[in-house]
């Protein structure tokens, strides 16, 4: 297996010690930020964004405003909205409604379906909540250099369960690989909660053990010194990520008690007019897969 060579393979202390993703609002323009995401690190972090005089509802406004001159805004939701408000639901374990992103608990490292995710900070928790970055790039050199039997496995096809929001999709499961290369681009996807829940599913195809062995090697790996790199969002900092290239994930957290002063950060999903060609086996999931188009979001019911 070749070594990537690209700006976006970091490790998260190279990326800690670097300049190239890190910019005051204002200073780049639309192209120069798409340009950075899909070419250069695929982290782009913008401080400042304009929050005075704006309450919580023209502030997600403004966001998604802004967001639409770098991309096409994606549906979130089975009723279509495009903006997503990453706060503590409180809903209970087993509600239908409950999702990673309106918990208070530790994600895990995963990516989004969309070309690029955005987060806007609005409200910052009283403790936790930090961000971890890892380059999928890098993961994937890693795991060629130690592993390469399981990086064969993670280039195959895994069955992902419909995710319990995406009510308009008729489709029950779809099949996609973790990592992949189309016409020389690289791709990495990886959600295992949904990877799980379908081989929980006694009407969907079970995974291999050399399946398991190959998503927790790549956990392990995520989960070594040096490996992420870590930051707090601050209120007004922008977090832009490709998510081919990167994986993402947050620490749990513990609100502040009065409600108005939760922790809150607005999540734009974006199509990409430069995004990279894909692996044909994720239109079943993104929709298409040729560079530039509209891919990704889950389907209005």
């Amino acid at each position: 297996m070749e070594t990537i060579k690209h700006p976006g393979a970091w490790k998260g202390s190279e990326l800690e010690t670097s300049s190239d993703w890190e910019a005051i609002c204002g200073e780049l323009s639309e192209n120069e930020i798409q340009k950075r995401l899909e070419e250069g690190p695929g982290v782009v972090l913008l401080r400042g964004f304009p929050l005075d005089q704006l309450d919580k509802d023209h502030a997600r406004e403004s966001f998604r405003e802004w967001c639409s001159g770098l991309g096409t805004l994606l549906s979130q939701n089975e009723s279509g909205d495009t903006l997503f408000d990453v706060s503590d639901a409180g809903f209970g374990k087993d509600d239908p409604r409950t999702r990673g992103p309106n918990t208070n608990r530790k994600l895990s490292f995963h990516t989004d379906r969309c070309d690029v995710i955005g987060f806007l900070c609005w409200k910052q928790a009283q403790s936790g909540g930090e961000n971890e970055l890892i380059s999928s790039m890098h993961l994937y050199n890693e795991i060629a250099q130690r592993r390469p039997d399981l990086l064969k496995v993670l280039m195959d096809s895994f069955v992902y369960k419909r995710h319990t929001v995406d009510l308009g999709n008729k489709q029950t499961f779809c099949e996609q690989p973790i990592f992949s290369f189309q016409e020389g681009h690289f791709a990495c996807s990886f959600l295992r909660v949904l990877i799980n829940r379908a081989h929980s599913d006694p009407e969907l195809p079970d995974l291999s053990s050399k399946q398991i062995e190959a998503m927790d090697f790549l956990e392990a790996v995520a989960e070594e010194p040096k490996m992420a790199y870590h930051f707090r969002q601050e209120p007004g900092d922008v977090l832009l990520l490709n998510n081919w290239v990167t994986l993402h994930r947050r620490a749990a957290f513990v609100d502040h008690a009065d409600p108005e002063e939760k922790r809150c950060l607005f999540r734009a999903w974006l199509s990409m007019p430069n995004s990279r060609p894909l692996d044909p086996r994720f239109i079943a999931n993104f929709g298409a897969v040729k560079a530039g188009e509209a891919r990704g979001g889950f389907k209005v019911g």
